[in-house]
């Protein structure tokens, strides 16, 4: 068993600021991520541009440079990665961590590939590893999915695009622009307000000009082979269809919290208790960073207003380590 001072589960950018916290502190660490580098970074929608300027996006004290004023997911892949290297971090990559229990005054670790020891954990998993389902027949059909990549494989296809903010929007637009018949199916009565705003005027002229088909206060009834019933205000209509891409959403795994028993709050957003200076949670030593920290509401953090958890966290670790050493010489 590998024995660190802190392990941190989950090498997205916030977990690598914690990681980078902990390499000034001058303590043992290492950040075990299930996927690859940045994982939810890799799979966002290839040609995806941030809604943030690149200034907020670093971290580490390592400058961003991008050739926009708003950097795209293949620089910030490529900006992560190279602070990762700069800083040397300690990075166990395609290890996912199955459960964390107390060991008298440290917490095991068991994972995918092995078991750790460590006196401190910090959890930094995001929220983009559960999609939220639809919960309609035909969900499970292999033409559908929750995450849009690259809109060449859609071209010349009858494709629907379900939601209606920024990943939803991005899809239909990429997809039509790669010729495909789209069609949107949105719950409410317009386009989402989140819509970065330069993309909202084209969606919506898109719409009104009927290039792209849109169906409003509507939700999917049914998805079949080769068509799909979409509920309308009008009745039910049933359209021809290729793929569906499900722009529904994302979800914290908030299971994998209270199995470890932190405690969440009773309402529907469904929040882990922590402290907001220290990022402790009710479990001692272990510690929240990051898009995690809102539950279900995750659209209250992002990487510019939740990278200042590292020093929050390790601010917190290194002085309850100076407690811990003026006992040992008191004693």
């Amino acid at each position: 068993m590998k024995k660190y001072d802190i392990v941190i589960i989950g090498g997205g950018p916030i977990g690598l600021a914690c990681g980078i916290e902990a390499e000034k502190a001058g303590l043992s660490y290492v950040i075990i991520e299930k996927g690859c580098l940045v994982n939810s970074l890799y799979n966002y929608p290839v040609n995806m541009t941030f809604f943030s300027t690149s200034l907020k996006l670093e971290i580490g004290d390592v400058p961003f440079m991008s050739v926009n004023p708003k950097p795209t997911r293949m620089e910030a892949l490529e900006y992560y990665r190279r602070v990762s290297v700069q800083w040397k971090l300690n990075i166990n990559l395609f290890e996912a961590v199955e459960s964390i229990n107390p060991v008298d005054e440290t917490y095991k670790i068991s994972t995918s590939k092995g078991e750790y020891e460590a006196k401190y954990v910090v959890v930094a998993t995001g929220f983009y590893d559960i999609p939220n389902m639809m919960n309609v027949p035909g969900e499970n059909l292999s033409k559908v999915t929750h995450y849009y990549n690259d809109p060449h494989f859609y071209g010349m296809q009858n494709v629907v695009v379900v939601g209606a903010n920024n990943s939803a929007v991005d899809a239909a637009l990429e997809t039509w622009r790669k010729g495909a018949n789209v069609t949107m199916v949105v719950r409410s009565e317009e386009i989402g307000k989140r819509v970065k705003y330069w993309v909202k005027p084209d969606i919506e002229n898109r719409i009104k000009e009927g290039s792209i088909n849109a169906h409003f206060n509507s939700e999917i009834k049914e998805i079949r082979e080769k068509e799909i019933v979409i509920s309308t205000p009008e009745g039910e209509v049933i359209i021809p269809n290729d793929w569906v891409i499900a722009m529904t959403g994302y979800k914290p795994n908030l299971p994998f919290l209270e199995k470890m028993g932190i405690k969440l709050s009773p309402d529907e957003v469904m929040q882990p208790r922590y402290d907001c200076d220290t990022q402790e949670t009710n479990l001692n030593n272990v510690f929240l960073a990051g898009v995690v920290c809102g539950g279900m509401n995750t659209h209250s953090l992002f990487i510019e207003n939740s990278r200042v958890h590292a020093e929050h966290i390790l601010k917190e670790i290194v002085e309850k380590e100076k407690n811990v050493e003026i006992g040992h010489s008191r004693n």
